[in-house]
């Protein structure tokens, strides 16, 4: 089996997210794992595709991945 993309694994978060954060933590990690295969800091995520995007939101998001070790960017931020 291939190891994912640092794009496949953010889809497989966006999906997570809109079925109330399935698997989420299993899919963090597949993202950390990417990032650090293709050597970037930081995942970068569009606000218009989360379930919750207000300032709020975002911000929980954030505290949550990066409490498992990922960095959060958002596009147009």
């Amino acid at each position: 089996m291939s190891e994912a993309t640092v794009a496949d694994a953010i889809n497989r978060i966006y999906e997570s997210l809109q079925a109330d954060n399935a698997d989420l933590d299993v899919h963090i990690a597949t993202l950390k794992a990417a990032l650090a295969r293709e050597g970037l800091k930081e995942a970068v995520f569009e606000p218009a595709r989360l379930a919750h995007n207000n300032r709020s939101g975002r911000k929980l998001m954030q505290a949550y991945f990066r409490q498992r070790g990922v960095t959060v960017k958002f596009s147009g931020q």
